[in-house]
Parts: C-alpha cells; structure tokens; sequence
C-alpha cells in the first residue's frame, strides 16, 4: 500500500473490511480486533488513524509495542495461532501500523480459549452459538448431516435402503461381510444407535415427524411479493430429499409458462426457464443447505421472478463470484455421497452445476442473479421471468 491508497481508505471510513484505531493500550483490545477479523472474511486494522478518518500517526516505540503486541497474540493468545502481516507507512511525516489479516481456514479463532468474536459491519461482537456452530462446520470440524437425531432404527425404512443400495452399489447388503447396523454406521447413516440427520433426510420412513423443519415450502403467489395473501398455488413439500427434489421441480414446472420464443407454430412451447437450469438451483438449495439451521426451503413464484431460497450462506471461501467457476464446498458429504448416485437427483457432485446453470441461462435469455445475503443468512437464486397478463 501506498499513501495514495492510504488516503483513499480513509476517504471511504471504515466498514466491514477496515478498521481505524488511534493506538492500543491493552493487548487484550488488540487480539479481539483480529480475532474478529479472522472469525469473519478478513480484513485491515489502520493504527494512528482516528475513528473520523484523520491521520494521527504512532511514535517509535509505539510502533515496536504494538509489533511485540501482535505477534505475541497471534501465536499465544488466539487459539489456534493465526498469521497476520505488517507494514508501515509515513504519510505526511506520521507513521501508520497496518494489519493485514487474512479469512482465517481453521475457524473458529478464539482469544484466551473462551472468547468467540467476530465483525458486525464496522464493529465487532460476540459470535452467538448458531454463528459459533457455523464457524466450526465451515473449517471441516463438524457437519450437520453426521449429527445424531433421536429417531432409532425403527424409523428406517429397510426396505428402501436395501434396494437402493442393491441398484448403485451392485451387491446385495446380505452378501456383505459386516452386521446391518455396522454398514449403516460405516456409511455414516447410523451413530450410536440414532440415525443421523443423513440417515434420517434419506431413508427415513417419514423425517418430517422428526425433523419437521426440513421441507420445502412452495408458493405461486399472485404478485410479486411475499406479503400478499392471495396465491395462484401453494404446496408444503416433505418427505426423503429425493422425494422433495422430485416434488419441488414438478411444483415449478407445472407453474411456469410455456412459451414459442419465434419457433413454429407447431412446435411445441418451450419453458421460459431452462428445466435444467431450476432443477439444478433445488438440487443445490438441497445438498448445500445448512442443516443446522431450523428453517425450510423456499421456492417462491411470482409475476416476475422466480425465487429458489435455502438456509445459510455459501460456506467458508466461496462465494458468489467463483462458485460461478464452478468452486464449490461439500457442506453435508454424507447426503451428497448418496445423492450424487441417484439419476433422477442428477447430481455430479464436481461443481459443474451452477455453471451449467448460468450458461442456460444466458442461452435463453433468462436473467439469473446469485444473492449470498449475510444478513439473513440465506443464499437466493433468483431467475428473472417475462410476467404474465393476468
């Protein structure tokens, strides 16, 4: 960096990425700050630069505190240690302490071992529990998908299991070496005794009694927002996945216009949205949701748009820009590693999907956006449509 750029930074004030500190007095203050940084998407901390954006400037021995400060709370006061760089600058006669702190990978970073923090826009609070289980899951730590659910194995339908196992693993589960119960805890559907979410969501006998949350909710609404009381169809979808998969495109097939886009007369009406296209934004808003949040799916139909909604935001180091290059995250491996072999869920698992999506997209004259929305931690793909007379 530069003064130049220095200058501009400051122009701007701080927000969610940059962060002004006169000084610091207290090497608890300074670990917090990077710790939130790193907990969050990364981010600088701009020393001898005042709240409003004017350049104070450190002395010399600040400057030798505040670099013993920092390496002393990366590497003994947040667990586990972190990596930051340095760099001053003089601007004006005034020097400046930038911290660069990078997106941490082994989330979540605590101070002192107990103190979970991360940024809130250009402060910095506390992470709450459900941020705090997010941070864990987006590092690797845990997945949702391998928790155990209270439902025991009375809830599992043998049956199903056995046949879809026969079709895609090509052996009979009799033939296999190992107890039942052993196989199920082996593929990860069976953890002490319970099912888990994965064992549940996929073959249980009927999952919506135990983990009522994890449907779809589709509605055909006659506007085009959610506040109107009047709806052109609406249907609460639940079931195994590959049941609310299957249900969840038919509900958006039979619901969209079909049009002749300049082809003959004769031929028959294409949909104005690619069907592989919306297929590919269910499987995804199926296999990528965060399961550890307690809320539905949400396919939502309107004049002008139609709208694919599932809980949580995209994962770790993806975001809406590279999963478009197809970057993607397994958030739940167990349900993918069934699903991915199921033809009608028609589910690769290489992060070619989206790309697929968004060149049908363009083929067909659809406008498509991708909204990663933090706030409400949801993640919106939102095809634009041609909106009907009526």
């Amino acid at each position: 960096m530069d003064c130049l750029k220095l200058n501009d930074v400051m122009n701007r004030g701080e927000d969610s990425f940059n962060q002004f500190k006169v000084n610091f007095y207290s090497i608890d203050k300074l670990t917090v700050e990077i710790c939130a940084f790193a907990n969050s998407d990364g981010g600088n901390i701009y020393i001898g630069i005042a709240d409003s954006g004017e350049l104070g400037g450190l002395g010399k021995d600040d400057v030798s505190r505040l670099n013993q400060w920092i390496s002393s709370a990366c590497s003994s006061k947040i667990e586990p240690p972190i990596f930051v760089k340095t760099e001053i600058l003089i601007c004006a006669g005034r020097r400046v302490l930038i911290i660069h702190v990078p997106k941490g990978r082994n989330k979540p970073y605590a101070v002192n071992t107990t103190e979970f923090w991360v940024k809130s826009g250009a402060d910095k609070r506390r992470a709450t529990r459900e941020e705090l289980v997010g941070l864990m899951q987006s590092s690797g730590f845990i997945f949702a998908d391998e928790v155990e659910t209270g439902a025991g194995i009375e809830d599992f339908d043998v049956g199903y299991f056995k046949r879809f196992y026969e079709q895609y693993y090509t052996e009979k589960v009799e033939d296999i070496d190992v107890s039942f119960e052993k196989l199920l805890e082996n593929l990860r559907l069976v953890k002490n005794g319970q099912l888990t979410l994965a064992g549940l969501l996929l073959f249980g006998r009927s999952p919506e009694r135990v983990r009522p949350h994890f449907v779809i909710k589709a509605t055909y609404y006659k506007g085009n927002d959610i506040y109107s009381n009047e709806y052109k169809d609406s249907e609460t979808i639940d079931g195994r996945l590959i049941e609310q998969f299957e249900s969840g495109v038919s509900f958006i097939r039979r619901n969209l216009h079909g049009l002749q886009k300049n082809r003959n007369v004769n031929a028959p009406p294409i949909l104005e949205i690619p069907r592989e296209a919306f297929m590919e934004a269910v499987a995804n808003a199926i296999i990528h949701r965060d399961y550890f949040i307690n809320a539905p799916i949400f396919i939502n139909i309107f004049k002008n748009r139609l709208e694919i909604i599932s809980p949580g935001i995209l994962p770790n180091t993806v975001n809406e820009e590279n999963m478009v290059y197809g970057v993607h995250i397994e958030r739940n491996p167990a349900i993918l590693s069934f699903l991915e072999r199921d033809k009608k869920f028609r589910y690769s698992g290489r992060g070619s999907g989206v790309p697929r999506m968004v060149r049908l997209c363009r083929e067909n004259d659809v406008k498509l956006d991708l909204v990663n929305n933090r706030d409400k931690q949801i993640f919106k793909v939102v095809f634009h449509r041609i909106p009907d007379e009526d």
